[in-house]
C-alpha cells in the first residue's frame, strides 16, 4: 500500500472511530447504532472486556494491541494475525475515552489491501468526496444567505433613512445573534441621532425667535427716524436702536461661545485661581447688589482662563439680576476622599425668590427664562446659565442650582471643577 492510501485509510479510520468516541463521551454507547454499521469496531474496557461490537466483530475476542500513549489519546498502527474478516492484516485506528467511572479503547479495523482488492468502493468514493464536498459548500452557502438575509434587511432600510425622516427604525429578528445586536446599536444610535437634530431644530427655531423681536423693533425706530429725520424724538430713537443692537450682539456673542464649546473642548488651558477669578469679575463692573466673598486663599483648577471668566460671570450676574439685596459667593476646596479626588467649589447664593424645584434643570435650559427673570430684566438673552453649564462640563465638572441651606428664600448654585494638585501651605 503507497504512503497516500495508508494516510487516507487511516483518516478513514479515524472519522469511522470519531463517531464512536462521541458517543460514548455523551454517554449514549448503549444507543450507538452498531447493529447497523458494516465497519469493524469494538469497544474494549480497561480490562479488555468488550462492551460493544459491530456485526463483523460480535463473537470474535478483544483486539489486541498496544494502547496508545500517556500524552496522546490516539493510536494508529497495523497488526497482522488479527481474529477479524476480510484478511490477515489490518490497519487499525484506537482511541482512548475516558470517563468518571471507566476508560474506554475504541478500535476500528480495516483490511491493509481494501482499496486496491476492491475497486468498487475505491471509485464509489472518488464520486462521494467530491459529492459530499459540493453538498457542504451549497449548505455553507445557503447557512451565509440565511444568516445575512436580516443584515440585508437593515442595509435596506438604513439606506432609504434620511434627515427628515429620522423616525424610521431598522428590523429587529428576535433571535440573539450579532445580527441582532447590530440592529439594536443602529436603533440606539438612530435614537440619539434624532435627539440631536430635534435639539437643533428647536434651537434655530428660539434662535429665529430671540431675533427677530429685536430686529423688528430696529426696524421700526429704523422707519420712524426716516418719516421725521428732523424730528425732536431722533436722539431717542437712535438711543433705542442701541439697544436693540447691543440685544442682538449679545445674542450672536453667546450663540458664537455655544457654537465654540459645541464644536470642541480642546481650548488652551492652564492654571486658574478661582478665588481671584471671582473677585475680578464682582470688581469689574457696579452691582446692584451687595457682594460678600468668602475664601481661604488660593483655590486652584487648570482650564481655560477666559471660559471660566464667562462661566463666573454669568452666575454673578444671574445672581446680581435675581437678589434682592446681598449675593454671597463662596470659594473653597474639598480635600479628596476614598472614593473621589479633590474638587474645588464656587457656591453664588443669593436672596432672591429662589427657584422652584421642578425648574432646578429647566433653568439651564437654552433660551429658558423664568417669568422672574422676564419681570427683572427683559434683555436678557436666556442662554447664559446653559453656557455656564456647557462650560463646566467641557472642565469635566458639574453645575447645580438648589435652595439656600438655611432654608431663606434665595437661590444657592454649586460650581464643581477637578481641583489642581495643591501648593504646600494651601488648605487641603
Amino acid at each position: 500500500m503507497h504512503g497516500q492510501e495508508r494516510t487516507d485509510q487511516i483518516q478513514r479510520l479515524a472519522h469511522q472511530g470519531r463517531t464512536v468516541v462521541a458517543a460514548a463521551d455523551a454517554g449514549r454507547l448503549a444507543a450507538y447504532p452498531f447493529p447497523s454499521s458494516r465497519a469493524l469496531q469494538q469497544v474494549v474496557d480497561q480490562n479488555g472486556r468488550i462492551v460493544a461490537a459491530t456485526p463483523g466483530m460480535l463473537g470474535r475476542p478483544p483486539v489486541s494491541v498496544a494502547r496508545p500513549n500517556p500524552v496522546d489519546d490516539r493510536l494508529a498502527t497495523r497488526a497482522c494475525g488479527i481474529d477479524a474478516p476480510g484478511g490477515s492484516c489490518f490497519a487499525i485506528v484506537e482511541f482512548r475515552v475516558r470517563n468518571d467511572s471507566q476508560t474506554l479503547y475504541v478500535l476500528t479495523l480495516e483490511p491493509e489491501t481494501a482499496l486496491i482488492a476492491r475497486p468498487v468502493p475505491a471509485i464509489v468514493l472518488g464520486f462521494l468526496i467530491p459529492l459530499s464536498a459540493a453538498l457542504a459548500g451549497w449548505g455553507a452557502w445557503a447557512t451565509a444567505s440565511r444568516a445575512l438575509r436580516p443584515a440585508a434587511a437593515i442595509r435596506r432600510e438604513l439606506d432609504e433613512i434620511t434627515a427628515t425622516d429620522l423616525g424610521r427604525r431598522v428590523p429587529v429578528e428576535v433571535r440573539d445573534d450579532e445580527v441582532t445586536r447590530l440592529a439594536r446599536s443602529i436603533n440606539a444610535t438612530l435614537d440619539r441621532l434624532e435627539r440631536a437634530v430635534a435639539r437643533q431644530r428647536a434651537f434655530v427655531s428660539d434662535v429665529s425667535h430671540e431675533l427677530r423681536s429685536p430686529l423688528a423693533g430696529l426696524r421700526v425706530e429704523l422707519e420712524l427716524a426716516l418719516t421725521e429725520p428732523d424730528g425732536a424724538d431722533l436722539h431717542h430713537a437712535l438711543e433705542a436702536m442701541l439697544s436693540k443692537s447691543d440685544r442682538v450682539a449679545e445674542v450672536v456673542a453667546d450663540l458664537l461661545a455655544l457654537a465654540r464649546l459645541d464644536a470642541g473642548k480642546d481650548f488652551p488651558r492652564e492654571e486658574v485661581d478661582l478665588a481671584e477669578a471671582v473677585d475680578q469679575e464682582i470688581r469689574r463692573r457696579p452691582r446692584r447688589a451687595r457682594f460678600e466673598l468668602v475664601h481661604e486663599g488660593p483655590v486652584r483648577v487648570v482650564g481655560g482662563p477666559s471660559e471660566l471668566a464667562r462661566l463666573l460671570t454669568n452666575l454673578i450676574d444671574n445672581a446680581d439680576r435675581h437678589a434682592e439685596r446681598s449675593v454671597t459667593v463662596r470659594v473653597h476646596r474639598d480635600p479628596a476622599t476614598a472614593t473621589r479626588p479633590a474638587t474645588a467649589v464656587v457656591e453664588v447664593v443669593d436672596d432672591g425668590i429662589g427657584v422652584a424645584a421642578e425648574d432646578r434643570e429647566r433653568v439651564f435650559e437654552r433660551f429658558t427664562r423664568l417669568a422672574d427673570g422676564r419681570h427683572r430684566d427683559a434683555g436678557g438673552t436666556g442662554l447664559g446659565l446653559a453656557i455656564s453649564r456647557d462650560i463646566a462640563e467641557a472642565h469635566h465638572g458639574t453645575l447645580t442650582v438648589t435652595g439656600r441651606l438655611d432654608d431663606r428664600p434665595g437661590a444657592r448654585f454649586v460650581l464643581r471643577l477637578p481641583a489642581a494638585e495643591a501648593s504646600p501651605g494651601e488648605g487641603r
